[in-house]
């Protein structure tokens, strides 16, 4: 079984003042090619890694489209696609939301048009449901979002000089009034049912298995773990994974929401699965009806070398 990955992560923008730069998202990039290669049994000829300068609009979507293609014709048969970077919100352009603005994911180079970021210059959720709506019924899609679109929960413990808020607003203050007077909304959208065919007119019969880094009104944060910086919520998320692989996806997101909830973050991360994808463990494809639940044996603790040792890893995580 050929497995593919795409990873994400942009701290540096073209079009940012270095103020608005992050510190953590190439970390959350290089630090989930490490776990797929040691512990997942990925290859690296199988990964396309994209930081910085390197992950545009189109250099990030034509990965995506290539995996998604080579999933569809059997080539493939998993694909994991991680993007660590801001998030914002632009108009909607389909008519489609009804609080008339489409959530957005930032790449490198994002740019301003009118009163609005040009929306042909970054990654619109609605591109992204089209192309997950593809996905063939044998194939695994699993997603991880450590971004946000919304600073309306915004607390001062979010603002603390070790944390940085993973979201850009708007950039003129009529966008941004606009945004404010909007409804946010989950990822859940992103993950509908394959039967939605979106604007492509195609579709497919599978289900991607989505963690978000926060609800659509928080902020993910972009944090100094022990000197190094990475994004909350992957740095949980992958001290779970190692700790005890077998944890379901549900059981996953539990882990990770105890260890924010511990260390005072106040983002807490969704998981948007059908629930057969949710009682398996990452990774593993969905339970078919009538399978036998997941042993959640113990394993000697698996660690990514000396880049976590901020804090010791636990094995006790059930």
């Amino acid at each position: 079984m050929t497995s593919l990955a795409v990873c994400v992560g942009i701290n540096e923008f073209e079009n940012l003042p270095t103020h608005s730069w992050l510190n953590g998202c190439v970390n959350d990039a290089d630090d989930i090619v490490s776990l797929l290669t040691r512990h997942y049994g990925f290859s690296d000829t199988d990964i396309t890694r994209l930081t910085d300068s390197a992950a545009t609009k189109s250099a990030v979507m034509g990965a995506l489209t290539d995996a998604m293609g080579r999933v569809r014709t059997g080539e493939a048969t998993q694909l994991v696609f991680s993007f660590s970077s801001h998030g914002t919100q632009v108009p909607d352009s389909n008519a489609d939301e009804s609080d008339s603005v489409d959530e957005a994911f930032v790449t490198y180079d994002m740019r301003q048009s009118g009163d609005n970021w040009d929306p042909t210059t970054l990654i619109v959720d609605d591109e992204l449901h089209d192309l997950f709506a593809l996905l063939p019924e044998n194939a695994l899609l699993d997603v991880i979002l450590d971004t946000c679109h919304s600073g309306t929960g915004l607390r001062a413990i979010d603002l603390l000089p070790s944390r940085r808020p993973r979201f850009v607003p708007p950039p003129t203050p009529v966008a941004v009034e606009r945004a404010e007077a909007a409804n946010s909304r989950s990822f859940r959208d992103l993950v509908r049912a394959a039967t939605d065919t979106g604007d492509t007119g195609e579709q497919g019969a599978g289900h991607p298995a989505l963690f978000a880094a926060c609800r659509s009104n928080q902020t993910a944060a972009d944090a100094n773990f022990g000197g190094r910086y990475s994004g909350a919520f992957t740095h949980f998320l992958i001290q779970a994974l190692l700790a005890n692989p077998y944890l379901t996806r549900a059981d996953i997101l539990t882990q990770v929401n105890t260890d924010l909830r511990a260390e005072k973050f106040t983002q807490r991360a969704q998981l948007e699965a059908p629930a057969a994808g949710k009682r398996m463990p990452w990774g593993s494809p969905f339970a078919r009806a009538g399978s036998p639940a997941p042993v959640r044996a113990e394993r000697p603790v698996r660690t990514l070398g000396p880049v976590r040792t901020d804090k010791p890893a636990r094995d006790d995580r059930n």
